[in-house]
């Protein structure tokens, strides 16, 4: 037999009140979900992204070889065999554009993982601890005086080309966006009733965080998750626009664009075609956020589009 008091249905108090912290929590956030699901906006933006998504998975039944050079076809207008026409070298731009699409979701959402992972990490240690809390404050301070893009091109230049690379050097500077949303989230967790409840019962460490704070961040995770997966897809777009992003044999939006540039004036679908999905796509990722920090935040549940 233990001390621990009991409430009238036979269960321990601790129990619960982290019961009660899981209904309030988790249940609204699915309900949310699931009212987000039934929005026409929201219906839209996940039938363009699912769409998006499907063109990346089914690219090479899709299209043909986007690296495949036919100087003899340069610059044609469109056809049966080159939808969109062709590039400067003879390639076909549907098909970039098709292989395109699958490396921007990629970054995307390898970037949006990446930046949850540590930050919502980093984000509780500094929000539970006064002496953690402010050495990772002022690291991620001194992180974000840097402009974001800046910092993407100089990880992009100081490492070896490629995919992995793209990922990594976005990822840094998303992190700290999710580390500061964190633990302001943490802070205000740490004054409600119900945490002050279970650390009266002896709740506290590793399970007061996993029953009662970490469940009432991932509403606000989820949302910073989607901005950050669009603002990766633009930075993707940038850097390989600038030539430090993804390699030449790797066919990707921004790299589109570039090869363009010297063409637009006479050929400007060349830029349009990988310029009209990267704002698409963008779009409904960014309107997607948005419905859901509406549903899953009380406070803007008024707020429609």
């Amino acid at each position: 037999m233990t001390d621990q008091p009991f409430v009238p249905d036979g269960t321990s108090l601790q129990e619960d009140t982290s019961r009660a912290a899981g209904r309030v929590v988790r249940r609204p956030i699915l309900e949310a979900l699931l009212v987000a699901m039934k929005e026409p906006w929201t219906i839209v933006c996940l039938t363009v992204l699912g769409g998006f998504v499907l063109v990346a998975a089914f690219a090479p039944l899709i299209a043909g070889d986007p690296m495949a050079i036919n100087p003899a076809l340069r610059l044609k207008p469109p056809s049966p065999d080159a939808w969109w026409g062709r590039d400067h070298l003879g390639r076909d731009v549907f098909s970039r554009a098709v292989f395109g699409t699958r490396i921007s979701l990629i970054i995307g959402f390898s970037v949006a993982v990446i930046a949850v992972i540590p930050g919502v990490t980093l984000g509780v240690l500094a929000g539970l601890t006064k002496i953690g809390g402010t050495i990772v404050m002022r690291i991620v301070d001194a992180m974000m005086a840097i402009p974001a893009v800046l910092l993407a091109i100089a990880l992009a230049a100081l490492l070896q080309p490629g995919l992995t690379t793209v990922i990594i050097a976005i990822s840094i500077p998303e992190i700290p966006r999710m580390v500061r949303l964190v633990r302001s989230v943490v802070l205000s967790i740490r004054e409600q009733p119900y945490v002050d409840a279970a650390i009266s019962v002896g709740t506290g460490g590793l399970p007061l965080v996993f029953r009662h704070v970490l469940p009432n961040t991932v509403a606000p995770v989820i949302v910073q998750a989607t901005y950050a997966a669009a603002s990766a897809i633009i930075a993707a777009a940038i850097l390989s626009f600038l030539g430090v992003g993804t390699p030449p044999d790797v066919p990707s939006w921004g790299g589109m664009m570039a090869d363009a540039r010297k063409y637009f004036q006479f050929y400007p679908s060349l830029m349009a075609y990988p310029g009209v999905l990267l704002s698409l796509l963008v779009l409904v990722t960014n309107v997607l956020g948005d419905r859901l920090s509406d549903v899953l935040d009380p406070r803007k549940s008024t707020r429609r589009l």
